[in-house]
């Protein structure tokens, strides 16, 4: 089929290139300039494992191509996803702004019947809202049918999920506009769920809400573990052995960031306030999961109640590992903090960096190893779980002024660190205490 795929940020640019790779004739609009001609050359503008692989084969194949002209990308589509970003407003709704316009660049370039699917992570009721849109700014005689098409798309990994992930989601009103999409997405081989379209839209919110909670929850149980000298890895592996709880997003770290979920759970708990509903328990998760970001500074007060004059180095920027997003990272939070109360910070990630000089509001230094962020540092913070980090040898730890790691992601066992005489605060699990330095400090 001939499919036009709005919007090249990461739901967008997977979406096309894995559509193309199905077999579809796929173009891919945006309407950034410098984006669209990094494309042109194979340069994917976003870090994603495989995706640059993938575009470029079928680049090579005329599969696959961009465009910055929403006429030539919509004349000859029958299927137009809509995948481009909706922000967060400043009360937590979703901003739908592009949403809107490119509702509107399909009534004035479309010349058939066209089925118009929604991948963008919308609210409830977007997809009535989108159709009435083109409808009113539509030419006679052509006909749109709506469809709702949620991603569960991990950054990281998400050309895998795209191949082998746990359901389709297909919401429409109109059977045949489903069974068109459902028809086009049967190559991946992935279960096929078809409902009504506002159920559909409410699954994406539902889901990563969930999502959200479970790890909430198993942070605020980590936090009673270090107070009751239980260890949370152990007891989220017990909880996990249920079938009913499951072992994922069981993993206690410093909360969640990204695109999605600080975003759609802030949006969910708007939509409820929309209808009237007061949702307790996600504003519980929200709030549960700022205070979590703080954690490792709370523990690192206990050893230096003043950071003024601190080396403090950072292993890992990024929201979490594999990818470049620095999105609502916990790390944006912790250093701006850091540096407000007087730290000099050095940070290592593989890949983010330069994200993160763009988002970050305090000058840091940035090293090219790890080992330039551990060496002679008074304290080192580990914010994000990269394979890199993990597979450090713990001796390079010795090098800092003081051997003292601060672990948001329970990067190591207790029994290592304790073997190799470092001080180590994880996650909901008892500290490591080498020294009588930071022995002694934890009295005050």
């Amino acid at each position: 089929m001939n499919i036009a795929v709005v919007g090249t940020g990461y739901v967008g640019l997977v979406t096309g290139v894995s559509l193309s790779e199905i077999g579809h004739n796929v173009i891919c609009i945006d309407i950034d300039e410098r984006k669209i001609e990094q494309l042109k050359l194979g340069i994917s503008p976003i870090y994603e494992p495989g995706l640059e692989k993938l575009m470029t084969k079928n680049m090579s194949k005329n599969s696959l191509t961009f465009t910055t002209n929403h006429h030539e990308g919509f004349t000859h589509a029958d299927v137009i996803y809509i995948a481009v970003g909706t922000p967060e407003k400043e009360d937590g709704s979703a901003n739908l702004t592009y949403v809107e316009q490119v509702a509107l660049d399909i009534a004035r370039s479309i010349e058939k019947d066209t089925v118009v699917v929604i991948k963008s992570t919308v609210p409830v009721g977007t997809s009535d809202h989108v159709k009435k849109l083109i409808e009113d700014n539509l030419s006679s005689g052509i006909n749109i049918s709506m469809v709702s098409n949620p991603e569960f798309l991990r950054e990281g990994s998400a050309i895998h999920d795209a191949f082998h992930g746990d359901r389709i989601i297909i919401g429409a009103d109109c059977v045949k506009a489903a069974s068109i999409v459902e028809e086009m997405n049967k190559p991946f081989g992935v279960p096929v769920y078809k409902t009504d379209i506002r159920s559909a839209e409410m699954i994406k919110y539902a889901s990563n809400a969930f999502l959200a909670t479970k790890i909430s929850f198993i942070n605020e149980i980590s936090n009673i573990c270090e107070r009751v000298d239980a260890n949370i890895e152990e007891v989220a592996y017990g909880m996990g052995l249920d079938q009913r709880i499951g072992s994922q997003f069981l993993k206690a770290g410093i909360g969640y960031g990204g695109s999605c979920f600080p975003k759609d759970t802030k949006a969910l708990i708007q939509i409820a306030g929309n209808v009237h509903y007061d949702f307790e328990l996600l504003k519980g998760v929200v709030t549960v999961n700022k205070k979590q970001q703080m954690l490792l500074l709370e523990k690192l007060s206990g050893i230096y109640p003043s950071f003024v004059g601190k080396r403090i180095g950072v292993l890992g920027l990024a929201f979490k590992p594999n990818t470049d997003d620095m999105r609502e990272a916990p790390s944006i939070t912790i250093i701006e903090e850091l540096v407000k109360q007087g730290a000099e910070v050095i940070a290592y990630d593989p890949i983010a960096s330069n994200n993160a000089k763009k988002l970050l509001e305090v000058e840091i230094a940035y090293a090219d190893t790890e080992m330039d962020a551990i060496r002679d540092m008074d304290a080192v913070l580990i914010l994000t779980e990269w394979d890199e980090v993990k597979r450090l040898e713990l001796s390079c730890f010795r090098e800092m002024k003081s051997p003292i790691v601060l672990d948001g992601r329970n990067c190591f066992s207790l029994e290592e660190m304790k073997e190799h005489n470092i001080d180590y605060y994880s996650i909901g699990r008892k500290a490591v205490i080498c020294s009588k330095k930071t022995e002694l400090s934890q009295l005050y």
